[in-house]
């Protein structure tokens, strides 16, 4: 094995279900002798315009033929931002890793579907692309999700637990000797739902669910819902939340800082309980995600957990582009044909080096 560290130098692209932007980031990636490290070296995040967003929140919608003309257009899109964040900072890179944006994400039935055009993303950036991480995963009889785990595993490896909190909270960490990953419950996606009833983007901090009170229904209902009794591996998709929890919001009336308040102590109790059921006491729990700003939450988080887990909030950089960062990092494994996906996290049949990869023509 050779002694010399191998350096790549990549851009990540992550687009959320919480619909805030385009997240770049251009990462240089390292491994010495089986050991990896990285840091973050720019970042971008580009807001979507209001027709943007609202055709990408849209888009499960779409009829077929509106909707792969979208994903080669979306493709188009995120290959120019590509090209406008290279060029401004004169950045030399090995390729472009990107992670789409969901539409579809049903695998029981074997369909996950992320747009954003691989050939179009090369073709409009001028630069090799790896993305599509989530198809063979599915093919294999996998959740084709979560997808960070492998990096968490290989880049996060001192923390007890990794826990995201985007759209969607989700969580990683060993367990005898197996990565295990899962989806816990919807986060942002709930908070900024109910933010938007009254035209505020998101709750700055908590303030407003922190004035709130708990109603009891609502909590109930919520706390019912059948996912949270389904073992892992599991995941959480757009459609899910439209079918089963967003009917939940529209028939509770009450006040827009109690449905936050309410839906805090939710989200909360549902990584608690996630957390508590694998008896690792005393374990460091990293967060991530825009959820990690939450004040309000992450107080109510420490309080669920007490001696269980100690949170660390690490910097901005961190915070903001560790999925982009860590989809720079899959494409490194695709590129090198390593393991990327993990049937332990994914429950498919086998291991696999999964991704797409396209040239610029």
């Amino acid at each position: 094995m050779s002694t010399l560290p191998i350096t790549y130098k990549v851009i990540g692209l992550m687009s959320g279900t919480s619909l805030d932007g385009l997240d770049i980031a251009y990462c240089q990636i390292e491994i010495q002798q089986g050991l990896w490290s990285f840091s973050i070296l720019k970042t971008k995040n580009v807001e979507y315009s209001k027709e943007l967003k609202n055709k990408l929140k849209n888009a499960v919608n779409l009829d077929a033929v509106n909707l792969l003309a979208f994903n080669n257009t979306y493709g188009s899109w995120l290959g120019l931002q590509v090209k406008n964040f290279i060029d401004q900072n004169n950045l030399t890179v090995d390729f472009v890793s990107s992670h789409g944006h969901t539409v579809f994400h049903q695998p029981e039935i074997g369909l996950t579907y992320q747009i954003g055009s691989g050939q179009h993303i090369a073709n409009s950036c001028n630069q090799k692309v790896i993305c599509d991480f989530r198809t063979n995963d599915v093919a294999q009889g996998g959740q084709g999700a979560p997808l960070v785990p492998i990096g968490d595993q290989l880049l996060f490896n001192k923390y007890g637990f990794c826990l995201n909190l985007g759209g969607i909270s989700n969580i990683s960490f060993d367990l005898n000797g197996k990565r295990i990953a899962y989806d816990i419950s919807p986060a942002n996606m709930l908070l900024n739902l109910i933010c938007a009833t009254i035209h505020v983007e998101y709750d700055d901090g908590g303030q407003l669910a922190r004035t709130g009170t708990l109603n009891n229904e609502m909590l109930a209902s919520l706390n019912r819902l059948a996912f949270y009794e389904e073992p892992y591996p599991k995941s959480l998709g757009y459609e899910w939340f439209v079918e089963k929890v967003i009917p939940i919001i529209k028939n509770t009336e009450d006040s827009v800082e109690n449905l936050l308040h309410t839906s805090v102590l939710h989200i909360t109790e549902q990584i608690a309980n996630a957390i508590k059921k694998t008896d690792k006491q005393n374990s460091s729990l990293l967060i991530t995600g825009g959820g990690a700003k939450n004040d309000f939450l992450i107080e109510i988080l420490q309080q669920k957990l007490q001696k269980f887990s100690k949170i660390i909030i690490p910097d901005t950089s961190i915070i903001d582009y560790k999925e982009a960062l860590i989809f720079a990092f899959m494409g490194i494994l695709k590129d090198r044909n390593e393991i990327n996906c993990l049937k332990s996290v994914t429950g498919a049949k086998i291991d696999t080096a999964s991704g797409v990869i396209y040239y610029p023509s």
